[in-house]
This record gives structure tokens, C-alpha cells and sequence, in this order.
């Protein structure tokens, strides 16, 4: 199995997993954050969703061969903000694409709103929607911490993304 694979599967496998006493709060959303460099607490948690998915990609088998012996935690993203991942995967030398080319399943995405999720399949055309799953978010697709509420399975349209990261080969 690729990286990506194991990306998408591990995002895909959390969908439905919702937040618990408040806003921001409950277990699964703890140990999301806990994939990043803060401490956790009630601050919206979408990269932090998406810092534990590649993190657990990156302790499989496919993980491993793409990793090739770099450490996990010295070279995998622990930002907690969005934006920020775009930075982390320009200094890995990760190719960092425009919102002008076709989304790829195992793609992360950044989007203009300050937000981040998973492709979970292959746009197919330029102006297709594209397919995501992202934590901090609810069936509305918004993704503020008083509104955002669990991982969903999410379809939006093209022009929300500011850019997406794509894992390829062996880690940079």
C-alpha cells in the first residue's frame, strides 16, 4: 500500500467521530491534538486531525519505505494552524500545487479559509468539486470552533483551496 492509500485510509477511518462535551473537547479530538506541538485544549483542531493521520501514516510499512530512515517525529508536520503546513512542506521540499491542478487522492488541502483536510479521491476535472474528509468541520462544512463539530466526508467546490501537498517517492 502507498503513503497516500494509508493516508486516505486512516482519514477515511475516522469519519463520524464527533466532538464530546463542548465545543472543541472529547477523546478522539484529545488525541488529535495531541499529534501536534500544543497543548490540547478548545482550540479548532483540523490540523491537528490532520498531523495525527500522517503521523499514524508514517508508522506503517508504507510509511516506513516512504520515510527511508528518517526519524517520524523530526520530519512530519506538528503545526496546529493550516497555513502553517504549507511552510513545513515547502522546507521538506514536498510538492506544494496549485489549486490549478487535478487533487490526487492522499493530497492534504489547504484551503483559503484557514483549513485543512484529506483528499479522498482523485478529483476529476479542474472544475470538479473535490472529494475531502476533514476534522473541525460539520455537515454544513463549516470549520469554526464554535460551529465545527467531528470528521466528516466533505465536497467543495474547487476554488476553496489555496493549494494541496502531495507525499511522492521516498521523503525529501
Amino acid at each position: 500500500m502507498s503513503i497516500q492509500r494509508e493516508i486516505v485510509r486512516l482519514a477515511q477511518s475516522n469519519v463520524g467521530v464527533r466532538e464530546v462535551g463542548g465545543n472543541n473537547a472529547g477523546p478522539e479530538v484529545r488525541m488529535f491534538q495531541g499529534a501536534v506541538a500544543l497543548e490540547p485544549g478548545p482550540w479548532p483542531w483540523c490540523a491537528a486531525f490532520t498531523a495525527w493521520v500522517l503521523r499514524e501514516a508514517l508508522k506503517t510499512a508504507a510509511g516506513a519505505a516512504y520515510l527511508n530512515g528518517k526519524d517520524i517525529e523530526k520530519w512530519r508536520c506538528k503545526d496546529g494552524r493550516a497555513f502553517a503546513w504549507e511552510t513545513w512542506a515547502n522546507a521538506r521540499g514536498l510538492s506544494v500545487l496549485p489549486e490549478t491542478v487535478l487533487a490526487k487522492a492522499g493530497d492534504f488541502v489547504i484551503f483559503d479559509f484557514s483549513h485543512i483536510g484529506v483528499l479522498a479521491e482523485d478529483q476529476k476535472t479542474l472544475k470538479s468539486n473535490i472529494i475531502c474528509i476533514e476534522g473541525n468541520t460539520n455537515g454544513a462544512g463549516n470549520r469554526e470552533s464554535t460551529t465545527g463539530d467531528g470528521v466528516w466526508l466533505k465536497s467543495r467546490k474547487y476554488t476553496l483551496a489555496k493549494c494541496y501537498i502531495r507525499l511522492g517517492g521516498n521523503a525529501p
